[in-house]
């Protein structure tokens, strides 16, 4: 009886390797295109969150706040249009009498807040400090033993708004 030659090819044919290419390269696209998407949101997120602004709004808030608290609450001077103010501080816990001053104030020609430390008796300026930049407003308000800051900060790209008040704890 004769034999009966049964063959089978093994292997793929070239349309099932094109096909498992082609789904292959579909998902490898799409998982990087998902990776690229999550990487530009990440870095969108931490320039909001780490931009210049957002850190020199914290700063000035902080700023503010420090200086304001260990300020005397006799001592307090205010521009009227509010683009200046100035606490005088004890220099140390031993001082009997005011005799430093620090004074906040806003440039709107470069656009700055400085901050500027000096003694009273004489007037003499020892140091001054910028606060922050890109500032586009600030105005400064007092009532009472506490003062407040309204400040504007925009870098072209992002704006953020402070709103800081802080109380006079020293007499």
């Amino acid at each position: 009886m004769p034999k009966s030659k049964l063959t089978t090819h093994g292997g793929f044919t070239i349309i099932e390797v094109v096909l498992a290419a082609a789904l292959t390269a579909i998902v490898i696209f799409g998982i990087g295109f998902m990776v690229v998407d999550s990487q530009r949101s990440w870095q969108k997120m931490y320039n909001r969150v780490y931009s210049d602004v957002v850190t020199d709004s914290y700063i000035a808030r902080k700023t503010f706040d420090a200086v304001i608290r260990k300020a005397s609450s006799k001592t307090l001077l205010l521009d009227d249009a509010g683009e200046w103010l100035e606490v005088g501080y004890y220099a140390d816990a031993n001082s009997a009498a005011v005799d430093r001053y620090a004074l906040f104030s806003y440039d709107s020609g470069d656009s700055i807040l400085s901050i500027e430390y000096g003694s009273l008796d004489p007037r003499q300026t020892l140091s001054i400090h910028t606060v922050c930049e890109n500032v586009t407003s600030c105005a400064f308000n007092a009532a009472g033993r506490s003062a407040q800051m309204i400040l504007t900060l925009d870098n072209g790209s992002q704006t953020a708004n402070v709103t800081t008040s802080a109380v006079m704890h020293n007499e």
